[in-house]
């Protein structure tokens, strides 16, 4: 498909699929060579990891980065498990400091991630708002993470957030987009001034009609990954998103027909035959 790049600040990549690093375990261990087959399968350009030092090394000693082609993937740090705007503002900067010694572009940017609770995983808006502000005057790309409330999605684009990133359900939830109705606002009031100011749907997708879904919304992208980790085979669900994603698109820039309560023939009337049913 001949779509325009996705453009983030100065960033551009042709995938508008973002997918995570994490939950791919084989014996309760994590999977990588599984991970970067999914990856692969995906096509996209961008993926995201947590930058806490725990994460990046595993009980082997082996990190994450070494099954990462850093040559062709764009690296968005995130400060999952994060939950306040210190915590998250430090995880930011180490999280630029391990990947200016690796020389990639994703030194640069954070996916801000600052959770209000344990059990619900939602975003925390004061923290979230605070670390923004404090992440965008230290130089970040901010890409933050929200709820689907629009005047939350307001407040970050004006604390100079690159991107919004409202919540389509939980995190890991596979509920789906619950409540289009506020992407849509979102969407609406994010682009009212700037047309080109990227939205992306983050969290809660579980299958590839949700990527769809959330592209015909007119999303600019998607991010994902116990959607696709957690599959039963995480390749084939890979192959699945990205040509989901990539539909959703496409009939977003085509343009839907409108709901009708009855129907409407696509044949002409003219022509039946005689005594055909009224």
């Amino acid at each position: 498909m001949n779509a325009p790049p996705l453009r983030i600040a100065d960033f551009s990549f042709q995938s508008r699929l973002f997918v995570g690093t994490g939950k791919y375990l084989r014996n309760g261990e994590p999977d990588y060579e599984l991970m970067r087959a999914a990856l692969s399968a995906s096509g996209c350009e961008v993926v995201t990891v947590a930058v806490r030092r725990e994460r990046l090394i595993d009980q082997r000693g082996r990190s994450i980065l070494d099954f990462l082609d850093l040559t062709q993937l764009t690296i968005l740090p995130n400060t999952a498990g994060c939950f306040t705007a210190d915590d998250a503002v430090r995880a930011a900067r180490l999280g630029r400091e391990l990947l200016e010694g690796a020389e990639n572009p994703g030194a640069r940017w954070v996916k801000l991630e600052v959770l209000a609770d344990r059990q619900t995983l939602l975003p925390d808006p004061i923290e979230t708002l605070r670390a923004t502000e404090t992440l965008v005057a230290e130089g970040f790309i901010v890409l933050a993470y929200s709820s689907d409330d629009p005047v939350l999605a307001r407040r970050l684009r004006d604390a100079g957030a690159a991107s919004v990133m409202p919540l389509g359900s939980p995190i890991g939830s596979g509920q789906g987009v619950l409540n289009p109705n506020n992407i849509r606002i979102i969407l609406e009031q994010l682009k009212a001034d700037d047309a080109n100011y990227p939205v992306i749907v983050d969290a809660g997708v579980g299958t590839a009609s949700d990527v769809t879904i959330a592209m015909e919304l007119g999303a600019d992208g998607v991010l994902l990954n116990t959607g696709i980790a957690g599959a039963k085979d995480p390749v084939l669900m890979a192959h699945a998103m990205r040509h989901a994603l990539e539909a959703g698109f496409a009939a977003a820039r085509a343009g839907r027909i409108p709901r009708r309560l009855y129907a409407s023939a696509s044949s002409p009337w003219d022509g039946l035959v005689h005594g055909a049913a009224k």
